[in-house]
């Protein structure tokens, strides 16, 4: 019977094994694709039909949930430091076979990523009032972004890990697996959006409760993906490392991730607090804008995380080759997506944002910013594949780079100095012009990536 398992197991891990390293890169790219794009798709139209529902109690609600959305930053921020770091460390460790290495690696970004998703929640309990200031409210947003940010944190360990398990299914090539998870919270919370909001008349609470349930359900399903015995790593306790440098290992790998979501986090507050200076309408036009925005780039990083796992798990196999076919194809598919779904985008901007709050003052805000962004969206797949090529193959400084020039370092001087000079046009420019000038920094960065994998 142990022998039978035993042996079940290895031709397990061979036949992944040998999918990762031999399987042409074109299917294997799409087979890992898909799932995180229905994931990601999923998770974004959850966001747009939020951000509808609550901007239909009114304008100032409207800005709360772009508000609380530069927190949420944060906390993805944590969990993908966690689950990109651990998944690149636990994936080359699969490429070289060592699956003691990879659940150890597995194990130890799971807990971290609990552990500090739990201090943040803490923390955020106790300086609640500064932090709703910090991420950019207005008087009249505040009350209304407190109400919904306290499910939030209460929420916030559970969301952490789930967001880091998820990487971890993807590095380990079963993207499935954490489609079903994300995807089972993301629906589930629309429906409970419905009917706490509407049916119980609980307004943004409403909405918080149900983001705070779903994200318990999503942390159930993707742990029970590794009890059960459906993945290659285990995760538990006993498995962690208590070697500094494996879990400096976790954080440092993953800290290009941290860096671009806390920059994110950092320009969104910004936004918000140059945004708040023309109203609340402002404010939730940009929130808005960001939202639909982001689905195109929701496809584009799908196609990146697909191309993360055969990076790192043939770096690791000493594949170099399949890394560059792996990195020119997924350019091409991220490319290709964001423009063909940006033109539609940017074509219907004004019905779109109407959609998500019928406000005169926020579409004529809107528009033009939307269809910025669908520009400035065209140039960062390159930089995007960069950076990801980078942190999946262990170059930690170089990822890091790349990851601070999108989110923010350029971005948020941009968003600074525009806003003096142009006020609110300035406002809508900064982010696509920052994107553009990143993508003329990435084409020398791309070089480096190219020459390290040959």
């Amino acid at each position: 019977m142990t022998d039978h398992r035993t042996l079940s197991e290895t031709e397990k891990q061979k036949k992944q094994f040998d999918k990762m390293t031999s399987q042409p890169i074109g299917k294997l790219l799409v087979t890992l694709s898909i799932p995180t794009i229905i994931s990601m798709m999923v998770t974004n139209i959850y966001n747009i039909v939020d951000t509808a529902f609550v901007g239909t109690l009114g304008t100032s609600e409207s800005g709360a949930t772009g508000v609380v959305f530069g927190f949420m930053s944060i906390l993805q921020a944590v969990a993908f430091m966690c689950g990109q770091g651990g998944g690149s460390l636990m994936s080359r460790k699969l490429g070289e076979k060592n699956l003691k290495d990879a659940s150890m690696f597995s194990s130890t970004a799971f807990f971290s990523s609990f552990s500090l998703g739990l201090v943040i929640a803490v923390f955020g309990f106790l300086f609640l009032d500064p932090l709703v200031r910090l991420l950019g409210s207005t008087p009249t947003i505040a009350p209304f972004a407190k109400t919904y940010i306290v499910f939030i944190l209460l929420a916030a360990p559970f969301f952490t890990s789930s967001l880091t398990m998820n990487n971890l299914l993807r590095y380990e090539g079963r993207a499935v697996l954490g489609t079903v998870g994300m995807m089972t919270g993301s629906v589930l919370n629309i429906g409970l959006d419905a009917f706490l909001m509407f049916t119980l008349k609980m307004g943004i609470a409403g909405a918080g409760i149900a983001t705070a349930v779903s994200q318990l359900i999503s942390f159930s399903i993707l742990l029970s993906m590794f009890l059960r015995g459906k993945t290659q790593t285990k995760i538990a306790l006993r498995l962690v490392s208590r070697k500094k440098e494996d879990v400096w290992g976790v954080l440092s790998t993953g800290f290009p991730s941290l860096l671009r979501q806390a920059l994110y986090s950092v320009a969104t507050m910004l936004l918000n607090g140059a945004s708040g200076v023309y109203g609340d309408a402002a404010v939730s036009a940009m929130s808005i804008v960001s939202r639909i925005s982001f689905f195109p780039m929701a496809v584009a990083i799908g196609i990146g995380q697909g191309f993360q796992p055969i990076s790192s798990f043939n770096y690791g196999a000493g594949k170099s080759e399949r890394v560059r076919q792996a990195f020119w194809s997924a350019l091409f598919g991220a490319e290709m997506a964001i423009l063909l779904l940006s033109v539609p985008i940017a074509v219907y901007a004004s019905p779109l944002i109407r959609l998500l709050r019928d406000d005169v003052q926020v579409t004529n805000y809107g528009v033009r910013a939307l269809r910025l962004m669908c520009v400035g969206q065209l140039f960062v797949p390159l930089t995007m594949m960069v950076e990801m090529g980078f942190q999946s193959t262990g170059a930690r400084l170089l990822a890091s780079f790349s990851s601070s020039l999108r989110s923010g370092l350029l971005f948020i001087p941009m968003l600074l100095v525009f806003s003096k000079l142009r006020g609110m046009s300035g406002v809508q420019e900064a982010q696509p012009v920052s994107l553009v000038l990143t993508f003329f920094v990435c084409i020398f960065l791309c070089k480096k990536f190219l020459r390290r994998v040959s």
